[in-house]
């Protein structure tokens, strides 16, 4: 059986935009080739950081919700150890309430976003 899975990680900020997503790219691609099907990824962008990590304050925040048998989590956290540009991550399974509430996030986002492209035509 299928879970439901979810995992956060953030990248040093030295890197550049176009180098973040190649990084995001590698990450999906060890779990496609192991898989799982990705459901949904969100780049966060350049956040600051809660405390300093190896002497950065802010980092590239990436979120990639999946679908698997669980076995493809451990490649990917391997992955997550040996790359340099990942400064943490976490990975979590989300039960029936957890997956529930990320449905509706989800949902919540795009209608924030055809609210603005709404609002932006008609100013426009």
């Amino acid at each position: 059986m299928e879970k439901r899975y979810e995992t956060v990680f953030i990248l040093t900020p030295v890197l550049s935009e176009d180098q973040a997503k190649e990084a995001a790219k590698k990450f999906e691609k060890i779990l496609t080739d192991q898989g799982a099907k990705i459901t949904h990824r969100e780049n966060w962008g350049l956040k600051k950081l809660a405390y300093p990590i190896q002497k950065k304050t802010t980092g590239f925040y990436h979120l990639i919700e999946f679908t698997g048998k669980g076995t493809e989590i451990a490649d990917l956290e391997l992955a997550f150890k040996r790359d340099e540009r990942v400064l943490r991550f976490l990975t979590i399974a989300l039960e029936k309430h957890a997956a529930a509430w990320a449905d509706k996030r989800r949902g919540k986002l795009s209608e924030g976003k055809v609210a603005k492209t709404t609002a932006a035509k008609a100013g426009a």
